[in-house]
């Protein structure tokens, strides 16, 4: 403990900066001058404040369901999202423009029916976008419109925001708040895989994020809801803050997914080194070397496939949001060249050729 106080004082002390506060969800009406915009769905286990129309950290007794659509103002610079200083501005920040609460999860809203997303099938194709830790829930929602805008994304972007502290300090509380969550995103799963309107179903978490999908995922297979699961056309855990034996647990309980799961790693993960320092230096499966023949043994025997993402560069210079720079240099592309990968194992992300380079076995 006494090796992690100088860290933990260091992100008391970073937790302490402004937050994007409930002011930045107000809607802010759209003119001609709006660049482009993104509609999206959010499933969240967040309790609704009902005096600042956001939602907080406490736990929902059961899923809430709101549509949103997000301006992107003129001056976005990919991979970046322009947070309003004070109150939202379309010409400088991402701004929302359009809200509507719903009672129960539908598709059938005019925001979202005059989204992308429709297949030649005539059904939606979404993307289910499960966040990481310290996130507000504006925060999660501008990252997934981020992603969406700057990946060309053609599936309809879903929100499912779990109740996280949103503090560099609240690391247990995230825990335990994704374990709440659990059963939701299962519920989540289990209707949109059942719903005619649905299409291709994309499932995608990041960091503390990708434990809950892998937990969610376990449960529906213990469950014995394979229909569900046979529904994702990909899964992707981006970042995944998941000690290394715990998932190598859940893989063996989930199985080999056709197409394989997706991890995107990045040994050199600041914040995952951090999480791996609080759980007794316990490796995370998001900072694993691809090379080590152990992780290419996991991959074989478990039909995975791991992506080392190292060589993407951010502008700002985070490692662990790596994820997000990967959806511009790739662009759509990103999704269906990982799903066209019809084997697991381990590789390299050439950015610059925007390839995947296997590893030597």
């Amino acid at each position: 403990m006494t090796q992690l106080l100088p860290i933990l004082l260091f992100l008391a002390a970073a937790g302490c900066a402004l937050r994007l506060g409930p002011e930045t969800l107000s809607v802010v009406a759209e003119d001609d001058t709006t660049a482009q915009s993104v509609s999206l769905l959010v499933a969240t286990t967040r309790a609704r404040d009902i005096s600042t129309g956001s939602y907080s950290d406490v736990r929902a007794p059961a899923l809430n369901y709101e549509a949103f659509t997000i301006s992107i103002p003129p001056i976005h610079n990919v991979t970046q999202i322009e947070w309003p200083v004070s109150q939202p501005d379309l010409q400088t920040s991402f701004a929302v423009t359009n809200r509507t609460v719903l009672p129960e999860f539908t598709l059938d809203v005019g925001l979202l029916r005059s989204s992308r997303g429709t297949n030649v099938t005539g059904k939606r194709d979404v993307l289910i976008f499960v966040h990481g830790y310290n996130y507000n829930f504006a925060e999660s929602l501008f990252r997934l419109a981020q992603i969406s805008v700057d990946g060309n994304l053609e599936e309809l972007p879903i929100l499912f925001a779990w109740p996280s502290a949103a503090s560099m300090t609240g690391y247990v509380a995230d825990k335990d708040a994704v374990t709440y969550s659990r059963d939701d995103l299962v519920e989540l799963l289990t209707i949109a895989a059942a719903d005619p309107a649905v299409g291709n179903i994309t499932l995608f978490g990041h960091s503390m994020g990708g434990f809950l999908v892998a937990e969610a995922l376990r449960q529906l297979r213990l469950s014995g809801q394979d229909r569900v699961i046979e529904r994702l056309e990909n899964v992707v855990l981006a970042a995944p803050d998941i000690d290394i034996d715990v998932f190598r647990r859940q893989i063996q309980t989930i199985g080999e997914l056709n197409p394989p799961m997706t991890l995107l790693v990045s040994p050199d993960d600041r914040v995952l080194r951090f999480s791996e320092r609080l759980a007794g230096s316990r490796r995370r499966v998001g900072t694993t070397d691809i090379n080590d023949p152990r992780v290419q043994s996991l991959a074989a025997a478990n039909g995975v496939r791991v992506v080392d993402i190292s060589k993407v560069d951010t502008l700002d210079g985070t490692t662990h949001t790596k994820f997000a720079a990967l959806m511009s240099v790739i662009p759509h592309e990103t999704l269906t060249t990982f799903a066209s990968l019809a084997h697991a194992g381990t590789f390299v992300l050439e950015p610059i050729s925007a390839t995947l380079v296997a590893t030597r076995q």
